[in-house]
């Protein structure tokens, strides 16, 4: 059997194997939850009644009756720092005769409906982001790429794991090259991770587009169609290292000390960019280190921080990166994966020439 065929052999084992275990099942689902709430919740929770700050004493009575909440100031002047101050959703000034309604970033439609004439709008932020948007976009990237690549990555590495437990690793390795048996598992766990990913872009699309007639899918769009590629380079990145990290141990038991490192490498940008999301000089940073560039530049590209160069610059920099730690990564898996005499440190198992020989022999 050639090197192809060992790979396509291997990955359609795995993916079989995968594609019914219940964790595969129970995230993929639980994503979708989430990318259905993301979408439904912030059109449920921008509801109820605008605050209004009035100076106009005509004007209040007609927004009271219309069951807004009414502030009255003493002039148009206090009605607009109401507004700037979060102190009121909206004002209705009257200054030059002609009614206008002022508001921060979105008009509000309960307010212009109140009027017994459609008023002039003037936004005095129009650039900003909606707060329950600029709260949801990130947690959504984070949590999707940081659950996802945890729990495919730990997979492949449990798999590595029982093969070498049970000793049917080594009637692998007789059978086939140590970098099919890589490959397959990389390309598996990538289809399946890929799929997913996919799966939820288009439900929270859809949902988008009946939530709110594609005015919030035209802002994050765009942020979605560059998550893609960021989450596959970032993931196969990762799932290689994974892989190697499986091969370190030689117990189930043995994976969660030996897997903590990475375990970490996962949980930090995941958490820097949650707290973080709206720090600039941070997130533009984190959208340049490989392992938090996958929801960091996203994220920056949605709240409109990044230029048109720097997804593209943030996208290179990951691909020398992966092909850098693939590398890595291939080489502990051939130097441990054959070692069943306890647990092998990942400096041994680099610098290990045997195990790398013999696996090239049986290549």
């Amino acid at each position: 059997m050639n090197t192809s065929s060992a790979i396509r052999l291997i990955a359609a084992r795995e993916l079989k194997v995968k594609i019914k275990d219940k964790t595969f099942l129970i995230s993929t689902i639980l994503f979708l939850l989430i990318a259905v709430g993301s979408t439904v919740l912030p059109a449920m929770l921008g509801g109820g009644a605008s605050s209004v700050a009035v100076a106009d004493s005509a004007s209040a009575t007609t927004l009271r009756d219309a069951g807004l909440e009414v502030t009255q100031v003493s002039d148009d002047a206090a009605a607009e720092q109401a507004v700037r101050d979060g102190d009121a959703d909206a004002a209705v000034v009257t200054g030059g005769g002609e009614p206008r309604v002022l508001a921060m970033d979105d008009a509000p439609r309960d307010v212009i409906d109140a009027l017994s004439s459609a008023p002039t709008v003037q936004l005095l932020n129009p650039d900003a982001v909606d707060p329950l948007l600029a709260y949801f976009v990130p947690f959504g990237f984070a949590i999707v790429f940081f659950f996802t690549s945890l729990t495919f990555g730990l997979q492949i590495a449990q798999s590595v794991v029982e093969e070498k437990q049970t000793r049917i690793v080594e009637i692998l390795v007789a059978s086939v090259p140590t970098r099919a048996l890589l490959i397959g598992k990389v390309l598996a766990g990538g289809l399946l991770a890929l799929a997913q990913i996919a799966l939820i872009a288009v439900v929270t699309v859809a949902g988008l587009q009946l939530t709110d007639n594609g005015a919030v899918l035209s802002l994050i769009g765009p942020s979605i169609g560059w998550f893609v590629p960021f989450f596959l380079v970032g993931f196969l990145m990762l799932a290689a290292l994974w892989a190697a990290v499986g091969a370190l141990a030689n117990r189930l038991e043995d994976l969660q000390g030996v897997s903590m490192p990475m375990q970490l490498v996962v949980m930090i940008p995941f958490f820097l960019v949650v707290f973080l999301s709206d720090n600039k000089p941070v997130m533009t940073l984190l959208s340049y280190i490989p392992f938090s560039a996958p929801t960091a530049m996203p994220v920056r590209l949605f709240t409109g921080d990044a230029a048109g160069w720097e997804p593209l610059l943030s996208l290179g920099v990951m691909v020398i990166a992966a092909a850098i730690l693939i590398g890595i990564g291939a080489r502990v898996y051939d130097g441990s994966l054959l070692r069943t005499n306890g647990k092998t440190t990942f400096g041994a198992a680099f610098r290990d020439k045997e195990s790398r020989r013999l696996a090239d022999l049986n290549s």
